[in-house]
């Protein structure tokens, strides 16, 4: 969705093509912030890839909250009625790219004709019209709204891996939607049976 509500629908960031799954993709998994990554944006950060294929990749960030910024308060920059259920559901910043698109990850018991099925249990969709099924009580039962994505360009994830810049792991829905925002980090690297303050930086040591 757009913050402009005339807009209702985006499509996927990379087009109706570059959501086909290739070998070594990342879709579907959580890449996860190496301990050493100090630019901010995405510092301890849990990523949800969403695309990934030889021209590029995108994901959303699913542990970071927006300052202030609820469900009710997107309804009011976006000239929509108020919510009727979930105005406090907070809203997330899915990365630095183009904040003002949205996207919606949500458990599969509600999928829409312009979902995209990015695992067995988690779908995405970036219409509005999902928000207004979410608020209207008749939505997704687990949902994550950010603003926002992480944006790749072809190369560019499989270089900052190869530096071991991130780690990745099959997306759950645990993960996503019972795992508390600030524990989503800790919980990825007990997952993966590695203690973040061990980990080292350089390729061939993690």
């Amino acid at each position: 969705m757009s913050l402009r509500k005339d807009t209702t629908h985006i499509e996927a960031v990379t087009g109706a093509s570059g959501w086909a799954v290739k070998s070594a993709s990342l879709q579907g998994q959580l890449l996860i912030a190496s301990p050493h990554i100090q630019d901010s944006r995405f510092h301890h950060s849990v990523i949800m890839m969403c695309q990934h294929d030889q021209s590029s990749a995108m994901g959303v960030i699913i542990n970071c909250k927006s300052d202030g910024i609820n469900l009710a308060k997107l309804f009011d920059t976006m000239d929509l009625d108020a919510p009727r259920f979930c105005g406090n559901q907070t809203v997330h910043i899915g990365g630095p790219v183009d904040n003002s698109r949205g996207f919606v990850l949500h458990s599969q018991d509600h999928m829409r004709p312009e979902s995209v099925e990015v695992t067995h249990e988690i779908g995405l969709t970036c219409s509005v019209k999902i928000l207004k099924d979410i608020t209207d009580g008749i939505g997704p039962q687990h949902s994550i709204v950010s603003l926002g994505y992480a944006g790749w360009q072809g190369g560019q994830l499989e270089a900052e891996i190869a530096q071991n810049s991130w780690l990745n792991l099959p997306a759950t829905s645990q993960l996503l939607f019972h795992t508390d925002c600030n524990d989503v980090w800790h919980h990825a690297y007990a997952t993966l049976g590695i203690d973040p303050a061990n980990y080292v930086d350089q390729p061939g040591n993690a």
